[in-house]
């Protein structure tokens, strides 16, 4: 009997996860075939800091050679370009791997184009990205030598609100020990119904809580409202108001990548994956999904579009119940771990510079019995102490504590 070939597309967090998690289960029984487009992890959560100069990108990412070689997996640096489900192949430029069983875990694919004038290529910036980030630190640097009125947010469609609410509160905070608080008007603009919302629902107090930092900080903030294009210095919303800028960082929609939605029959209309609750696809029984390449149902109507986002604690919850239903099923068994993506927990941390709100409840989307949000500088210390905890364990190919 042949050696079973398991191939991952994507190697951030779900995609390293889910690789090391499968030579964990399946020692040396299977081959496996990790391919990304990036040769390196990037911790994507600080990418907020980078554009302050407050992380360097050696700082928050490690090569990814390295930890793959330890644990005898297969590493292919090349971005996937299709995947055939029927012949069980995933094309590179560098080749065609063939697979028994596949993990897609590629991640966002930032939309810009939905907006004119929209991100690095157009008229504002961006921290969705490694690369994007450091473009912005060059606008902090303009910024700091000829202060203006910024503009910080996400557009209609957007799923990351977390991260724009984190680089909003960092820049106050940036901005206050550079001693040009009174000199930078922010406004804060995002389709979400209200503040708080995150794609999520919003949780209990959240609002409220969110509401009183911004007033505290002089922010001027603006919900429900779309971006309808971006000119030089000038954000023009849908409803015509215009928001003049000297420095702008707005969120995109994501999209599955293209390799997805180059593969017909694999994907939904936005290139994500519809999954079964064991994370296999809804199709192909040899194929699952986790990460940002999941696609969820949102289960509410907004007067805009709001999506629900895929942060790092599902991405690894989701890759380590892939893991568990590939191994499984090598093993003969039945894919047996199951989870929605809206009953996994809810764990996180919005940073606010020296400052922050731990994020807990029992379930990512409602209905909830548990929610909590813990205000104060020890959230900012503990996502700085779980950045450096869980960048060392990767690093090291641990999914666990030792």
């Amino acid at each position: 009997m042949s050696t079973p070939k398991i191939v991952i597309v994507g190697g951030n967090f779900a995609g390293l996860t889910g690789a090391l998690e499968l030579r964990s289960l399946l020692g040396d029984d299977v081959e496996i075939t990790l391919i990304s487009k990036d040769d390196r992890f990037v911790f994507i959560p600080s990418l907020i800091w980078v554009p302050f100069g407050w992380r360097k990108p050696d700082d928050i990412s490690f090569s990814l050679a390295p930890v793959l070689e330890r644990a005898k997996i297969h590493f292919v640096h090349a971005p996937a370009t299709r995947i055939d489900p029927h012949q069980k192949l995933v094309q590179t430029p560098v080749g065609s791997y063939s697979y028994d069983y596949l993990l897609i875990a590629t991640g966002p694919y930032p939309q810009y184009e939905i907006v004119p004038g929209l991100g690095p290529k157009g008229y504002t910036y961006s921290i969705c990205t490694m690369e994007h980030a450091l473009h912005a630190h060059e606008g902090w640097k303009h910024l700091v030598d000829d202060p203006g009125p910024v503009v910080i947010g996400a557009t209609q469609g957007a799923s990351c609100f977390g991260a724009a609410y984190e680089f909003l509160f960092n820049f106050a905070y940036a901005l206050r020990k550079a001693r040009l608080a009174k000199r930078v008007p922010i406004t804060f603009i995002t389709a979400e119904p209200f503040c708080g919302h995150f794609g999520i629902g919003g949780l209990k107090g959240g609002q409220q809580m969110l509401e009183f930092f911004l007033k505290r900080l002089g922010i001027r903030w603006l919900t429900n409202v779309g971006v309808k294009e971006i000119v030089p210095n000038e954000v023009h919303l849908l409803d015509g108001q215009i928001l003049p800028f000297k420095f702008a960082m707005i969120i995109p929609p994501f999209l599955g990548v293209e390799a997805i939605r180059n593969s017909p029959g694999l994907g939904n209309e936005k290139g994500f994956i519809p999954v079964k609750p064991t994370y296999q696809h809804q199709n192909f029984s040899d194929i699952y999904a986790a990460g940002v390449a999941v696609a969820v149902s949102v289960p509410w109507q907004t007067p805009l579009s709001v999506g629900v986002p895929k942060t790092g604690y599902p991405a690894e919850t989701m890759a380590k119940l892939a893991a568990h239903n590939i191994a499984a099923q090598i093993k003969g068994e039945l894919p047996q771990e199951e989870k929605e993506f809206g009953e996994i927990p809810a764990l996180c941390v919005m940073d606010a510079g020296n400052m922050g709100v731990l994020i807990l409840s029992d379930k990512m989307l409602p209905p909830r019995k548990f929610e909590l949000l813990i205000p104060g500088p020890q959230a900012h210390w503990a996502k700085v102490a779980f950045e450096r905890y869980y960048l060392w364990k990767m690093q090291h190919g641990l999914v666990q504590l030792p």
